[in-house]
């Protein structure tokens, strides 16, 4: 992942990950990557994460946790939302070692 279409970024613990939030899709869906404005810490681009959960109550930022986890293969529990939980735009640290898969 380069240039433009980067969401998501290097750090000391793993990686900072972008996404563009849609709850109360009519299914879980991830992709395509979008571009975004410039943003100091976050990287250029957001992941599309559409969700069937609601955006009340946190459950919409629970169900984007376990669908990236289930698309990581990695515990739900290395994934932090570390900015926009009520927002779309949603910042997302994840810890330890993962590989990002291509984004259909």
């Amino acid at each position: 992942m380069s240039g433009g279409n980067a969401f998501w970024l290097p750090s000391t613990a793993g990686i900072i990950l972008a996404v563009k939030a849609q709850p109360g899709a009519r299914r879980t869906q991830i992709g395509p990557v979008l571009p975004a404005a410039e943003a100091p810490g976050w990287p250029p681009a957001r992941l599309k994460i559409s969700i069937n959960a609601p955006p009340e109550d946190g459950k919409a930022n629970d169900a984007i946790i376990s669908a990236l986890a289930k698309w990581l293969g990695i515990k739900p529990s290395a994934i932090t939302l570390t900015a926009g939980g009520s927002s779309r735009d949603k910042k997302l640290a994840i810890i330890g070692p993962v590989t990002v898969p291509e984004v259909p």
